[in-house]
């Protein structure tokens, strides 16, 4: 490698996991280069959460991140942890900071069956990953209470909006996004959509939502138009708008082969429910951000699997699948590759992926969790270590016939 990746640690299972992926399958194999930050919750905590500011800038000077799953504290956490207060995302900070666009597909295998029949190509969810309800400002309200929507404009006029007269007490919330994001985000999406040669779709519900919706649906139409259009219709592509219900409907029964732009909070619902329906678990999930700046981060799309960290703290074997981590890392190095023009790097993570997925559909050797929506046969559920070692030994045989790597 010529450049470095920042590499972003993070909590409990994924932690644990992210190192023996790094120990098993990239460091015998890889020249790897990293700019390593810890967001361990307590080093979050104990810097005041600042690793996490200079982590998102760390991959704004080099371009690519990888990034391990990690907590986001509530009181719970607070107890738990013994930390300061309840520190935001790390996700929803670095997203913030990079304004990009989150991509999450399925990592599709023949012997896991969409739970929905007429699903027979992907559907890639296209999250906006800035604004809406995550840096909105909410409140509780008591009765016989009054709220207005007050803008300051740059000229010094003021705009009031009145809310409707409350009766009883309640709670509120002002959210926000900003056009320049809006249009990055369109952008973002159409060219991730002739990327990998798919319709595009974008949903919202302007009919209710006739500002804030509306803006989004005007921007998007605008970027096609002006940029897009004769670029799609060359590639016999479509731009589609929906209501955002009539497109839930519409992905249902449809065959799935196209990137589904969404709006913050929806992007976060539907990624989920598609990766359910679709392989019936987060770790088979890919997760990608991309800025309009082209900064790229990957990053595991589940969580840090507390449940199971507690039992191999206890000491016992642990069945939680580490594809998507191992994803989230064969990502990060294609990008890298292709910025580097690096071929042998670029190939090594194709010959990865395909080493995993060989594990899952040919050798049938899984984890607890991709066994329990596999199609059988099944020949063997196995611990994640175990499931690792059995990537690196077809990884192995792959890459000394592609002439990668000498025994």
């Amino acid at each position: 490698m010529t450049n470095p990746i920042v590499e972003i640690d993070g909590d409990e299972m994924t932690r644990i996991m992210w190192a023996w992926v790094k120990e098993e399958l990239l460091l015998p194999y890889v020249d790897l280069k990293t700019e390593y930050y810890d967001l361990h919750v307590k080093k979050r905590d104990e810097t005041n959460d600042q690793i996490t500011i200079q982590a998102a800038e760390a991959i704004k000077k080099w371009k690519v991140g990888v990034k391990c799953a990690t907590i986001t504290p509530n009181a719970e956490r607070v107890k738990e942890y013994n930390l300061k207060k309840e520190w935001p995302s790390p996700n929803a900070t670095i997203r913030k900071i990079l304004d990009g666009t989150i991509f999450r597909a399925p990592i599709l295998v023949n012997n896991v069956k969409p739970a929905i029949r007429f699903w027979k190509k992907p559907i890639i969810i296209a999250r906006h990953a800035f604004g809406d309800i995550y840096d909105a400002v909410s409140a509780k309200f008591e009765e016989g209470s009054e709220a207005e929507l007050v803008i300051k404009k740059k000229d010094g006029n003021v705009v009031n909006y009145n809310f409707p007269k409350f009766n009883g007490s309640g709670i509120i919330e002002a959210k926000y996004n900003i056009d320049k994001s809006i249009t990055g985000f369109a952008r973002a999406s159409f060219s991730y959509a002739l990327m990998v040669k798919l319709d595009l779709w974008f949903a919202s519900k302007d009919t209710i939502s006739k500002v804030y919706d509306a803006r989004f649906k005007e921007i998007f139409n605008s970027v096609y138009e002006n940029e897009y259009r004769n670029l799609f219709e060359s590639n016999g592509l479509h731009y589609n708008y929906y209501l955002i219900d009539d497109a839930l409907a519409r992905a249902v029964r449809s065959e799935g082969g196209f990137v589904w732009a969404c709006k913050n909070y929806e992007g976060d619902v539907f990624s989920d429910f598609v990766s359910t329906a679709f392989v019936g678990t987060l770790a088979l999930m890919t997760s990608e951000l991309m800025s309009p700046e082209g900064y790229y981060e990957s990053e595991a799309a589940h969580g840090t699997v507390q449940r199971h960290y507690y039992r191999y703290l206890k000491g016992e074997k642990v069945s939680t699948n580490p594809t998507a981590i191992i994803f989230a890392w064969t990502r990060g190095l294609k990008r890298r590759a292709e910025l580097d023009e690096n071929q042998e790097l670029y190939k090594f993570s194709g010959l990865l992926e395909e080493s995993v997925k060989k594990i899952i559909e040919s050798d049938k050797i899984m984890t607890q969790d991709v066994a329990n929506v596999a199609e059988p046969p099944i020949n063997a559920v196995v611990d994640t270590q175990t499931f690792i070692k059995a990537v690196k030994k077809n990884l192995e045989n792959s890459l000394i016939k592609a002439g990668l790597f000498k025994a």
